[in-house]
């Protein structure tokens, strides 16, 4: 009978084999905030770990070693960049705050990228719309996912 067709023991395993989660190519800028998040999710995952173990629950070993991997390896690229110190220009770990030309307001802070949070206005440095506001000063005009305003403020 042709190999193919028969199922090995060590192929039982594999169901276990998860793919690697993807690291971003760019800078692994974070905010003090974002490498103790980063720390806490390695605590977080050392514990499941050990409860997983515990358990003999493969998947959830399996699970937790590959995250653990992914964040370790952010955890030791991770470069802190202080909070800014002037406001004059939006910078990374600026709050800036848009009138947009509806009338409502957007504040979105730049983070890094484990740190971003769009619906908490959290926007990583690499998106699109927060590489158009760096650099920018008050009175400037930007476009702020489908809507544009004026950058009103800058903390």
């Amino acid at each position: 009978m042709s190999r193919a067709f028969v199922k090995e023991s060590e192929d039982a395993g594999s169901e276990l084999e998860l793919p690697e989660r993807n690291v971003s190519p760019h800078r692994n800028l974070v905010t003090p905030a974002g490498l103790e998040q980063i720390e806490s999710e390695v605590r977080h995952l050392e514990d499941a770990l050990t409860g997983a173990r515990a358990a003999d629950d493969k998947p959830a070993i399996a699970r937790c070693q590959r995250d653990l991997r992914y964040w370790n390896q952010r955890r030791a690229s991770a470069e802190v960049v202080p909070p800014p110190t002037r406001f004059d220009k939006v910078r990374f770990g600026s709050t800036v705050t848009v009138g947009l030309d509806d009338g409502t307001e957007r504040t979105l802070r730049i983070v890094g990228e484990d740190e971003a949070d769009p619906a908490a206005g959290l926007i990583a440095y690499v998106a699109p719309v927060a590489a158009r506001m760096i650099g920018a000063t008050v009175g400037e005009r930007v476009e702020t996912g489908g809507a544009e305003g004026e950058i009103t403020a800058i903390r």
